[in-house]
C-alpha cells in the first residue's frame, strides 16, 4: 500500500509536481490554487501521452489531513480496481 510518508512534504507542491506508482497504478499529484489534485491511471503510459478516460482524478484540501484523505483515497482506488492495476501490470501495451 501506499504510505503517507513515500510522498513529499506540503512545501514540495507548492512549486512541484509529484508522481509515482504502485503495482499497475500511475498516480500524479499536485497543488491548484489551495486544493491538492490527485490523478489516477493504469500504466504503461505516463500522464501526458495517457488517454482523459483513463485516468480518474480527486481533489483534497492541501493540508496534512488532505494528504492522509488523499492517501487513503489512492489506497481506496487501487483496492476497489485491483484487477484493473494487475491487468496493466501485466500488459505488453
Amino acid at each position: 500500500m501506499i504510505e503517507k510518508t513515500e510522498l513529499m512534504p506540503l512545501n514540495y507542491y507548492k512549486k512541484g509536481v509529484f508522481t509515482g506508482g504502485y503495482q499497475g497504478m500511475r498516480y500524479r499529484i499536485e497543488k491548484i490554487e489551495e486544493e491538492f489534485l490527485a490523478t489516477i491511471w493504469p500504466e504503461p503510459y505516463n500522464f501526458e501521452t495517457t488517454k482523459e478516460e483513463k485516468k480518474e482524478c480527486q481533489k483534497f484540501a492541501f493540508s496534512e489531513s488532505g494528504k492522509e484523505a488523499m492517501v487513503q483515497w489512492l489506497n481506496t482506488q487501487y483496492m476497489e480496481q485491483q484487477k484493473v492495476w494487475e491487468a496493466a501490470l501485466h500488459s505488453k501495451a
